[in-house]
C-alpha cells in the first residue's frame, strides 16, 4: 500500500508511520519539515505540507490523517487566544486536506478524532458510538466537524472512517519525551502530584486499530480506549521498577467516563490492557 500520513512525526502519528514501515508499506510523511534520518526505522518520504494547503497525494492509496495545530502541550484548550485561526487550520484545512485525497483518487482516508466529541455527558457515563457527540470544547467541536465532513465525502470507492481515541501513551521517538516524562519527572524528584484518572491507550493498539480499518472498508466512528487508569497504581508501578521511596498520590475519586470499543472489537480488535503497559514502562524510565 502507498500511505500518506499527516502528523506522523508526533507521538501518536510515530506509532502509525512504524506500524505501515511494519506492513510493507511506502510511507509518505506529510509535515513542514523532513523527519531526521533515524527518527523512523526506514526510510519514508517527506511531502512538504502544513494545515491548510492542498498536499500532492497523486500516487497514494489511502490517507491518516493526524495533524493538528494547537498551542504546546494542549488539545482541549489549544486555541490559545487565536480561536479562529485553530478553526481556520484545523477544520478548514482538515476538510482541504479530505478533498485533496478524493480528487487524487485514494480509495481510504483514516481521520484520527477524540472522545473529547462526547464532551458534556456526565461523568461515569458509558460512552458508545451510539450516543450523540456532545462536545463542550472547540476542540471536541472541531474534531466533531471534521467527522461530519469526512462522513460526507464517504462514496463507492472512497472509504472514510474516523478513531476516536482516547489519551495515547507509549515510548516516543529518538530525542523526544513521552506524554508521562513530566510525572515522572515531578514524582521521582518528590514533587507533589496531583490525584487523577484517566482512560488510555498504548500507540500500538491504536496503530493496530487503524490497520485494521485500512484493511477494511467500514465507514463511521470507531472508538478507541483501553485501561482507565489511576495515578496512583502507575506511579506505584514506577516506584516498584525504580526504587523510588516518594508514596504515590492518593487515588482519585472522580468518575470516568470510559469508551465502549464495541465497534473495532468485532473486527477482531484487542488492546493489551495491563500488560503492555507493564512491558512498556521500563523503556519510558
Amino acid at each position: 500500500m502507498r500511505l500518506a500520513i499527516t502528523g506522523g512525526t508526533g507521538l501518536v502519528g510515530r506509532f502509525l508511520v512504524e506500524a505501515a514501515l511494519a506492513a510493507g508499506d511506502r510511507v509518505g510523511v506529510l509535515g513542514r519539515t523532513p523527519p531526521r534520518a533515524d527518527f523512523f526505522s526506514a526510510p519514508v518520504a517527506h511531502l512538504p505540507y502544513a494545515l491548510g494547503e492542498t498536499p500532492p497525494l497523486d500516487g497514494f492509496d489511502a490517507l491518516i490523517h493526524c495533524a493538528f495545530l494547537h498551542a504546546p502541550g494542549r488539545y482541549r484548550g489549544g486555541e490559545g487566544d487565536d480561536p479562529a485561526g485553530f478553526t481556520r487550520a484545523n477544520l478548514d484545512g482538515s476538510l482541504r486536506l479530505f478533498e485533496a485525497a478524493k480528487s487524487a483518487g485514494l480509495t481510504r482516508v483514516l481521520f484520527l478524532s477524540s472522545r473529547a466529541v462526547y464532551g458534556a455527558y456526565p461523568p461515569g457515563t458509558p460512552l458508545s458510538e451510539d450516543l450523540a457527540p456532545r462536545p463542550d470544547t472547540l476542540y471536541g467541536d472541531v474534531k466533531w466537524q471534521a467527522e461530519q465532513a469526512l462522513a460526507a465525502l464517504a462514496a463507492p470507492g472512497f472509504a472514510t472512517a474516523s478513531l476516536r481515541a482516547t489519551g495515547i501513551y507509549g515510548p516516543a521517538g529518538p530525542r523526544r519525551r513521552h506524554k508521562w516524562a513530566t510525572l515522572f519527572d515531578a514524582y521521582l524528584s518528590g514533587r507533589p502530584v496531583e490525584p487523577r484518572r484517566a482512560t488510555e491507550l498504548h500507540g500500538l493498539d491504536l496503530a493496530a486499530a487503524a490497520r485494521l480499518l485500512l484493511r477494511n472498508t467500514q465507514t463511521g466512528a470507531f472508538n478507541a480506549s483501553d485501561l482507565t487508569l489511576d495515578r496512583h497504581d502507575l506511579l506505584a508501578r514506577v516506584a516498584a521498577l525504580t526504587g523510588c521511596p516518594h508514596p504515590p498520590p492518593a487515588r482519585a475519586g472522580n468518575p470516568v467516563s470510559a469508551m465502549t470499543c464495541t465497534r473495532l472489537a468485532r473486527l477482531g480488535w484487542r488492546p493489551g490492557g495491563e500488560d503492555r503497559l507493564a512491558a512498556s514502562l521500563p523503556a519510558m524510565l
